[in-house]
């Protein structure tokens, strides 16, 4: 990245102009555009506000503008650009932890068996496009996608949540800006009884938000929120997005969840990125969660080097040790640790 966190949050305005020529050069493998496009035919699909120019793309790269119209692969909204496939429970899952499939919680009106299910199936939706630019994405692959789209209907998903498929993750990549074409396959998932989950940076359209929280409150679904950085400049810097329509996302999502006691709806997830996402980071992001609900498990992940960061260690011990304590001592009730065995004596 070529800046450091103290100068990211000390002189904000040269630090970011650093940052960003690192995602230039991220954007442009891709041939993306490097900022959202400000003029042009608006999108709304994601949070982004791309207003996208007369043959210019959208942030996401797969929405064009052509003779004043919007034009998406496939043709429309009933077609997503994304990869699927069969993932055996229990899952690799930010919420394994805390959700019906891993735990059982909610039994009966949400999970098969009151101890999980084991020998079931979650349907794994890999969108191939993002509304973020995170330098050290660990699913970089889904860049790739739209310039060969791998194209695959609303029916197509619904026919494969067949046999022993008991919930579908919708991920990647990010959801967001194929926010429609997920919810219409979390209507034909809520009609199979199939639980319905999200997992999402957050950078969500605010008027298809309540949708998406809908579709997992009514199923016995978590819409599990990558909270990255609360430093607008850190956020930035990391993810060459804005972080106000994150918090603003999750605050009206974890408003929610009492709604539904038996299984939590919400779930935040922290990835600790080294010498970026530190105390700071964690002590400002794990005050937040509490002073909106508590009781919102929050799971922290390690860190490996992926992407256009690989000159970063994996998280230490230390770093998540610290990491926990704070959440505990900020108040919040259910902390976790995911992908332990990242874990090192680094730093």
């Amino acid at each position: 990245m070529g800046v450091c966190v103290d100068c990211l949050r000390s002189r904000p305005g040269k630090a970011l102009e650093i940052a960003k020529r690192a995602h230039v050069i991220s954007r442009s493998k891709f041939r993306l555009p490097a900022e959202p496009p400000g003029s042009g035919v608006q999108c709304g699909i994601c949070g982004r506000g791309c207003l996208v120019p007369e043959g210019g793309v959208g942030y996401c790269g797969l929405v064009r503008s052509t003779g004043g119209r919007l034009v998406r692969p496939g043709g429309g909204v009933s077609i997503g650009v994304l990869s699927y496939y069969y993932d055996p429970i229990p899952t690799n899952c930010v919420a394994d932890w805390v959700c019906p499939a891993s735990t059982g919680r909610g039994y009966p009106k949400y999970a098969k068996t009151p101890w999980g299910e084991v020998g079931y199936y979650n349907l794994a939706v890999f969108y191939g496009a993002c509304s973020l630019d995170c330098l050290f994405c660990q699913n970089w692959q889904y860049r790739e996608y739209p310039a060969k789209p791998k194209l695959v209907s609303v029916e197509e998903l619904e026919a494969a949540m067949g046999g022993r498929v008991t919930c579908v993750c919708f991920f990647g990549g990010d959801p967001a800006p194929q926010t429609v074409h997920a919810l219409l396959v979390a209507r034909r998932a809520a009609e199979r009884g199939v639980r319905v989950c999200w997992e999402t940076s957050g950078q969500l359209a605010p008027h298809l938000l309540d949708k998406v929280v809908e579709s997992s409150l009514k199923t016995g679904g978590i819409v599990k929120f990558d909270l990255k950085a609360f430093t607008p400049s850190v956020y930035k810097a990391l993810t060459g997005g804005e972080v106000d329509i994150v918090l603003r996302n999750f605050k009206v999502a974890a408003r929610r969840f009492r709604e539904r006691p038996e299984v939590p709806l919400v779930v935040a997830s922290i990835l600790l990125v080294p010498g970026y996402v530190d105390e700071v980071e964690v002590d400002l992001l794990t005050k937040f969660i509490a002073r909106i609900e508590p009781e919102v498990p929050t799971r922290f992940l390690a860190f490996h080097p992926d992407y256009m960061m690989r000159d970063l260690p994996p998280t230490s011990v230390r770093h998540a040790e610290t990491a926990l304590k704070i959440a505990r001592e900020n108040g919040l009730v259910e902390v976790s640790l995911g992908n332990w065995w990242l874990l090192g004596d680094y730093y």
